[in-house]
């Protein structure tokens, strides 16, 4: 990859701002290139002064601990997701007129290069199930016999799916809303927004610019818009959008669809969307019970997915054998055992409200083991929402107060347990604490509604600890 030369990039001053995941290896690539590349980073760690010298033994120039600078002689800044659009750099970018950049940005003007021909993009955004639409997606075109990768924020490089060996029919692209911030010329074959609640405000100030990011995975689509139905944003952004002509406007919705829409008829995801006769035709695609798992939000993830899949031409069978064969990650609606008549779940990545209300709208009754750290998030709408659905509630982490102070409000007669403990045995008194108060036929979910990192490393290990404390509890005589 770094050997060959593209003519335009040589010699060029590229200043890349951050380290890490997306942005060593675009370093990398521009340093190939022939780019004059200076890494900036704010900060001086271990970890950073190891990946600096690796890059500089390379031949790359990395300047840690002051990423507020704006090298001299910069012509183009690449930045990677995490850093900020207030940051100083790039305050002092748009003084001297310097573009910038995000790695899907680079990723998508260096597609195509020596000839070859660009993969089309279907890409998919929204503030909750990014990443099992675009895996359910590449599942899809794989059944359908295309040459296809779910890349981008799913933690696969996109610059390593553009300019590695391999060729694609079809790219299956995530996108978080930080990369489309930093994506001014990314025109995808057709796209998806599942949805928009709060989520990311302290990095993009507003709402109202979190969800404009959002649909900025809209502008320049050829084929189709696809939206969510039962979220009027999501519609509206595709109204504000500046696509190609021709380009068509898709709903997914858990109801029976209208015309250019998928949706649901009696246990079947139906197609009115890519019909010969849209008014008085509608195709077959797959059972529900071909999802996996088969809760609401899940349903309208595959949806989604679909509807990129057939935008792009695959037939009705490969969307079904594709949900078949598609299986979720782990921690996402994940049946860890059935103890006494109790269903135990880990959906230990609904991190936010949007992402547990959805969880908790999939089950009935619930004993919910809930909290972490909020992230500024309220708790009222989830609350009373699913107030009928709860047996009864299980609350850990920093700002579980948030959430029984919502519960009081909203659901009074819930029984709440309140374990004011974050060592490493608490998820396992939690878990003895809702079996405590579950019923045979009830569900006990962990859908925190709050990140994890006030008790575990991450969502992941949160998840697992849930796990070994059910496990532990099947264990038990009974």
């Amino acid at each position: 990859m770094g050997s060959r030369q593209v003519s335009t990039w040589q010699g060029k001053k590229v200043t890349v701002a951050g380290l890490g995941v997306s942005g060593i290896p675009a370093a990398r690539v521009l340093h190939g290139l022939g780019a004059v590349v200076t890494v900036v980073n704010d900060g001086a760690d271990e970890r950073s002064r190891a990946q600096a010298a690796e890059l500089e033994a390379e031949g790359i120039t990395v300047r840690l601990g002051d990423g507020a600078t704006l090298p001299a002689g910069t012509e183009l800044i690449v930045t990677t997701p995490g850093w900020k659009p207030d940051k100083p750099l790039f305050a002092a970018a748009a003084e001297a007129g310097v573009p910038v950049w995000g790695d899907v940005e680079l990723a998508w003007r260096l597609r195509g290069r020596d000839g070859r021909k660009a993969a089309p993009w279907l890409a998919v955004t929204g503030t909750n199930g990014k990443t099992t639409t675009v895996r359910m997606l590449a599942s899809i075109l794989e059944a359908a016999g295309l040459r296809t990768a779910a890349v981008g924020n799913i933690g696969v490089s996109l610059l390593d799916a553009v300019l590695g060996d391999e060729t694609y029919d079809v790219l299956a692209v995530e996108l978080s809303s930080y990369q489309l911030h930093w994506a001014p010329s990314l025109r995808a074959h057709s796209a998806a927004v599942l949805n928009i609640a709060p989520d990311h405000l302290d990095w993009h100030g507003s709402m109202e610019a979190y969800a404009a990011d959002k649909g900025r995975i809209y502008e320049g689509n050829t084929v189709a818009c696809v939206y969510n139905a039962a979220d009027k944003t999501t519609e509206d952004l595709v109204r504000d959008a500046d696509v190609e002509e021709g380009c068509r406007a898709i709903g997914f919705t858990l109801a029976a669809p209208g015309p250019s829409q998928v949706g649901v008829v009696e246990g079947i995801l139906v197609d009115r969307a890519f019909v010969d006769n849209r008014q008085k035709q509608a195709q077959e695609l797959a059972e529900v019970a071909d999802v996996s798992p088969p809760a609401p939000h899940n349903i309208a993830n595959a949806l989604a997915a679909a509807a990129l899949a057939r935008a792009y031409g695959v037939a009705p069978a490969a969307v079904r054998d594709g949900l078949r064969a598609f299986r979720p990650d782990p921690h996402r609606i994940e049946k860890v055992a059935d103890i006494a008549g109790v269903a135990y779940i880990d959906d230990s990545k609904a991190t936010n409200t949007h992402a547990a209300e959805a969880s908790l709208a999939a089950y009935d009754p619930i004993v919910w083991i809930a909290g972490g750290l909020a992230k500024g998030a309220t708790f009222d709408e989830v609350v009373e929402k699913s107030a009928k659905r709860l047996r009864g509630v299980v609350l850990i982490g920093a700002d579980r107060a948030l959430i029984r102070e919502a519960l009081v409000r909203h659901a009074p007669e819930v029984p709440v347990v309140d374990l004011d403990r974050t060592d490493t045995g608490a998820m396992s008194a939690a878990v003895l604490e809702a079996a405590r108060l579950a019923r045979p036929g009830d569900t006990v979910l962990l859908a925190p509604a709050c990140a994890s990192m006030d008790m575990f490393a991450n969502y992941n290990k949160r998840g697992e600890a849930f796990a070994d404390a059910v496990r532990a509890l099947a264990a038990e005589p009974a």
